[in-house]
C-alpha cells in the first residue's frame, strides 16, 4: 500500500538545482484562504506581483505569469512569437536546451541546432562568435529566433547572454531572443531590458524558492509586435488578452492564487535583501561547494570557470563510477537528495545544488554527505572537501552579516 509517511527524524537535505527548499515564510504564506479571482483584494495582489516581477527580471515590459511549469513557459514565448515552419536556431548546452528543441519541433517549428565543437559541449557555455557567424551566413533572414539557455540546469554552465545579443546585433540581423532563465531567475545576476531579451521564460521552483506551478514570460516590445503576425495556435498561452486583464490585476484565466501568496511573499524576502546581494551569496555559496570538489581531486562538470554556475555544481565521479549509485548510497545513509546526471552525462556525474533556503550550514551538511557516500562508493578522495568548504566560508565572510551585534 502507497503511504505518504516517509520522512525521517530532522530536515531532509533537497541538494537538488530545484525544486528547491522553500522558505517557511512561502510555505505560510501559500496557507492563506483563497479569495475570489475576480474580486477587488486579488487585483491588489495581483498588480504588486506583476509589479515585483518586473524588478525580478530588471524590465520595464510586461510580465505574464502562467499557473504551468517552466517547460509550459517556452511553449508560451514560441507559440507567441512564431509560425509553423518558421526556423529557429538553438544553441545546444545541455539537456533542457535539447528538451527545449525537442518541444519546438513538435510544435511545427524547423529548428537548427549549434553547439560547441567536440565531445565537451555540455561542459562549456554559449559561443556568442559561433551565433554571429552563422546569423551573418543567413543572408535572406530565414531565421525568426535565437533561443540560448541562459542557466543550463543539467551541466552547471551560466551562459553570458549580454554577449549573445552582441552577435546578433553584430549580425545586423532581425531574430528575436528568447532566453531560458527558469533556473537562473532570482539566484543568478539576469537583466531582461538591459542585455536586449525579446523573451524571458522562467519558473517558479529554483531561484525564487516556490514550489513548481508558475511558469512566466518577460516580452520585448519586438516580442508583442512579432506576436501580432504570429500564427502558432494559442489559446490558453496568447499574451494579448494576458496583457490586457493585467493591467488591472486580473488574468483571463483561473489564477494559482496560493502560488501568487507564495510568490508575493517570495519577491518581498529577494528584494529586502537587494537582488544584488541575492547573487553576491549564491556566487559565494557556489565556490565553498567547488572548493569541496576540487579537494576530492573530482572534475566540475562545467570546465570553464568563467561560466561557473552559482545555482549548482556538478561533479564527475572517476571513469567506472555509477554517479547514480552514488547518489543512492547519499539519499539512503544520510537523507540528502542529490540531482542527478541527465541525457548523455546520466550514471557519469551528480548536482549540487545551492540554492534555495539554505545556509552556509546547509551545504556543509550537504558536502559532508557526499564525502561519506562518495567514500563509501569505493572512491578514492584526494583530500576533505568539507574541511576546504569550511575553510571558504570561515574565510570569505557573507556580504551582508546575518546577525547584527548586540
Amino acid at each position: 500500500m502507497l503511504t505518504l509517511d516517509f520522512h525521517p527524524t530532522g530536515r531532509h537535505f533537497l541538494q537538488i538545482p530545484g525544486p528547491s527548499p522553500v522558505p517557511d515564510r512561502v510555505l505560510r504564506a501559500m496557507s492563506l484562504p483563497t479569495i475570489d479571482h475576480r474580486g477587488p483584494e486579488f487585483a491588489g495582489m495581483g498588480l504588486k506581483v506583476l509589479a515585483d516581477m518586473q524588478k525580478v527580471f530588471q524590465t520595464r515590459q510586461p510580465v505574464m505569469i502562467y499557473p504551468a511549469s517552466g517547460t509550459g513557459a517556452w511553449e508560451a514565448a514560441l507559440v507567441n512569437t512564431l509560425s509553423a515552419g518558421d526556423h529557429v536556431l538553438m544553441y545546444e548546452t545541455g539537456h533542457f536546451a535539447a528538451l527545449w528543441n525537442k518541444l519546438a519541433e513538435r510544435l511545427g517549428l524547423k529548428t537548427e541546432v549549434i553547439s560547441s565543437p567536440g565531445p565537451d559541449a555540455w561542459r562549456q557555455g554559449v559561443r556568442a562568435d559561433l551565433i554571429e557567424e552563422r546569423l551573418k551566413a543567413d543572408a535572406q533572414h530565414r531565421i525568426k529566433a535565437v533561443c540560448v539557455v541562459h542557466n543550463e540546469t543539467s551541466t552547471g554552465v551560466t551562459s553570458n547572454i549580454a554577449a549573445v545579443r552582441k552577435a546578433i546585433d553584430a549580425a545586423k540581423h532581425p531574430a528575436l531572443l528568447l532566453v531560458d532563465t527558469i533556473s537562473g531567475l532570482g539566484a543568478a545576476d539576469y537583466r531582461h531590458d538591459e542585455w536586449g531579451v525579446d523573451v524571458s521564460i522562467s519558473g517558479s521552483q529554483k531561484g525564487l524558492m516556490l514550489p513548481p506551478g508558475i511558469g512566466m514570460n518577460a516580452i520585448s516590445a519586438r516580442a508583442i509586435a512579432a506576436s501580432k503576425q504570429a500564427t502558432l495556435p494559442k489559446a490558453f498561452w496568447a499574451w494579448d488578452e494576458m496583457i490586457e486583464m493585467n493591467k488591472t490585476g486580473y488574468w483571463p484565466t483561473t489564477p494559482n492564487t496560493n502560488l501568487l501568496y507564495a510568490l508575493s511573499e517570495a519577491c518581498d524576502l529577494l528584494l529586502a535583501h537587494g537582488l544584488d546581494v541575492v547573487f553576491a551569496r549564491h556566487q559565494r555559496w557556489a565556490e565553498g561547494v567547488r572548493a569541496a570538489v576540487r579537494a576530492w581531486g573530482l572534475q566540475i562538470q562545467c570546465a570553464d570557470p568563467s561560466v561557473y554556475s552559482p545555482i549548482l555544481t556538478g561533479v564527475m565521479t572517476p571513469e567506472g563510477v555509477d554517479a547514480d549509485a552514488v547518489r543512492k548510497i547519499i539519499l539512503e545513509r544520510f537523507d540528502c537528495s542529490l540531482g542527478t546526471g541527465l541525457g548523455r552525462i546520466k550514471g557519469k556525474m551528480f548536482r549540487i545544488g545551492h540554492l534555495g533556503d539554505t545556509n552556509d550550514l546547509t551545504l556543509l551538511a550537504a558536502v559532508a554527505g557526499c564525502e561519506m557516500g562518495l567514500k563509501l562508493a569505493g572512491v578514492k578522495l584526494a583530500g576533505s572537501g568539507v574541511q576546504a568548504a569550511m575553510d571558504h566560508f570561515a574565510s570569505h565572510p557573507a556580504a551582508v552579516p546575518l546577525r547584527k551585534a548586540a
